[in-house]
């Protein structure tokens, strides 16, 4: 499977399987062209991805359709403030004769059929349960009932609720750097899909919605495998691997690279952050973007397509700048493109 390249007929019928499942969940999720875009680049990397964005701009939605579309066995769980770690494994309760029953949660309940697991309002959560789910996610693996479970196929995705600031509980950095992307949705800006959102009644019962987009468009079980393909298959040539390194270098040391950004001390602007495992995750990143786009190699405009999803997390403020991150890091990035030539 190592040696396939892009234009192989198994990888070419992938990305043709690629692309259907692309065109179903636009099916639910219209003006989200981009989204749909970047997690279908997470789940041929094998990263699990964080969604951002307003109330009601359908990510939810998003989840559910590709969840459809995927196949395989999937669970939602909801951020409460008084979850435990122990709810994701088990759930007790009294059975009809008064004594107590144990069954496995919404982790364990499908066991290695999981391949999509949905954490909504993942912050309203407690650190004790991000910490588990750090290790599910890090490991595909979790210990309980004395022995140890295994999800080969599982994909995490979590939305995080950005309004609120009560009881709420951000994520370590350690938890962040674990998503392979954080994609921000937004309502969509063309005019017509606007129309449709609000007037077109079909947008307005979900699971009808869902019920639309066609089920199994891809083999989840074989995923794995593909995966492990088209990145042995897209190469990147040196020139592309100095650009790597290069955007790198002025992410984490702007100043040392020239960058001057209004208002902001650039020698003290960044704590820390974009370690070599997110610099690999970007570069696996646009390996699938390059096969996507039905090629076998790398050129600039791969790197940049995922670069703002894939690092923007990973890039640590220091605390004075902290509150204004959604303004600083994109116009950081910007001036990381303008300042980095490329091949």
């Amino acid at each position: 499977m190592n040696t396939l390249r892009p234009g192989d007929a198994i990888l070419t019928d992938w990305r043709e399987a690629a692309t259907r499942f692309e065109r179903e969940i636009a099916k639910a999720v219209v003006g989200q062209e981009r989204a749909i875009r970047l997690v279908t680049i997470a789940i041929f990397a094998r990263g699990h991805v964080m969604l951002e964005g307003d109330v009601g701009v359908g990510k939810t939605t998003l989840l559910r359709a590709v969840a459809r579309a995927l196949g395989g066995a999937y669970e939602r769980v909801e951020g409460t403030v008084d979850m435990m770690p122990t709810d994701l494994i088990y759930h007790t309760y009294l059975g009809e004769d008064g004594r107590p029953r144990v069954e496995p949660g919404p982790v364990l309940r499908q066991a290695q059929d999981l391949s999509v697991f949905f954490f909504n309002e993942i912050n309203r959560a407690r650190p004790q349960v991000h910490a588990l789910l750090l290790r599910i996610m890090a490991e595909r693996s979790v210990a309980a009932f004395n022995r140890e479970y295994h999800f080969p196929n599982l994909q995490v995705f979590a939305d995080r609720n950005r309004v609120e600031r009560e009881e709420t509980f951000e994520l370590p950095a350690a938890a962040r750097d674990r998503f392979l992307m954080e994609i921000g949705m937004e309502a969509p800006r063309n005019a017509e899909a606007r129309r449709a959102l609000v007037f077109d009644p079909r947008f307005h019962d979900t699971d009808r919605l869902t019920e639309e987009v066609g089920a199994g468009v891809l083999d989840h079980d074989r995923i794995g495998a593909i995966a492990s393909a088209i990145q042995h298959s897209v190469r990147a040539e040196p020139a592309i691997e100095a650009y790597v390194v290069g955007l790198w270098e002025a992410l984490v040391r702007p100043a040392a690279a020239g960058i001057r950004l209004s208002g902001l001390d650039m020698e003290r602007l960044i704590q820390g952050g974009a370690s070599p495992r997110g610099v690999a995750f970007l570069v696996r990143a646009a390996r699938v973007r390059a096969w996507l786009e039905g090629r076998d190699w790398l050129v600039p405009e791969d790197i940049r397509a995922v670069f703002p999803e894939v690092m923007a997390h990973r890039v640590f403020l220091e605390p004075v700048y902290e509150m204004r991150r959604a303004e600083i890091v994109p116009e950081l990035i910007r001036a990381v493109f303008d300042t980095v030539p490329a091949p």
